[in-house]
């Protein structure tokens, strides 16, 4: 079986992506950019989830930790062993249905087959964490077409991606992000709408509280 290469050599790997105003010199190897934990609040904020979730990318776990820490039953995986969930699983591989909803931060460059493969596992709904600009492209304009999420919650504030997960040595984003909502079934026009920081009242959480 032939396995996605996911960091355009021999060696398949992928792990999360954030944000995009790095050079490609000194990008982490594996594109492993860690979501701040509180982009869990936001999203919760907005929207309801099943009890059960599978984060395919969940790098440390930033992510899945917060998501347990609302009493969600998180399933998590990573196709690399960064100590956190089950490694060496291939989400773009996988062909099981799942009884849940999936929720990640994916690799930027397979994120369209990510969202694709999420909605063929899931039979309920789907979250990514993407930069504002995956609206972009007449490729992604395909899968708009094909699978129309039905709400888009853009940041109006900036949230930060850490390399290697070091979110002490991460300064603010220059890339602007939101929360693609898809719900299996959906046809239609998507809703717009923003994550605030002014009207966000619940406790928000940063790593460094994990």
């Amino acid at each position: 079986m032939i396995t996605k290469d996911w960091t355009g050599n021999k060696k398949s790997t992928f792990a999360t992506l954030g944000a995009s105003n790095h050079s490609a010199h000194d990008r982490e190897i594996h594109d492993y950019y860690a979501t701040e934990p509180s982009a869990i609040d936001d999203l919760f904020n907005v929207e309801d989830f099943a009890s059960i979730i599978w984060e395919p990318a969940c790098g440390e776990g930033h992510l899945s930790i917060r998501m347990a820490s609302f009493g969600k039953e998180v399933f998590s995986s990573d196709l690399i062993d960064r100590g956190f969930g089950k490694p060496g699983v291939d989400f773009l591989m996988a062909a099981e249905v799942f009884a849940g909803d999936i929720i990640t931060n994916p690799p930027y460059k397979f994120a369209a087959e990510f969202v694709e493969q999420a909605l063929k596992l899931t039979s309920n709904k789907v979250a990514m964490f993407l930069k504002l600009t995956f609206l972009e492209g007449q490729g992604r304009q395909k899968l708009f077409i094909k699978y129309p999420p039905k709400k888009i919650w853009v940041y109006s504030f900036r949230k930060k991606c850490a390399m290697n997960g070091r979110f002490s040595d991460t300064g603010s984003s220059a890339s602007c992000y939101a929360w693609f909502v898809w719900e299996k079934g959906f046809s239609g026009a998507p809703t717009l709408g923003w994550l605030n920081p002014i009207e966000y009242v619940k406790q928000k959480v940063t790593v460094d509280d994990l």
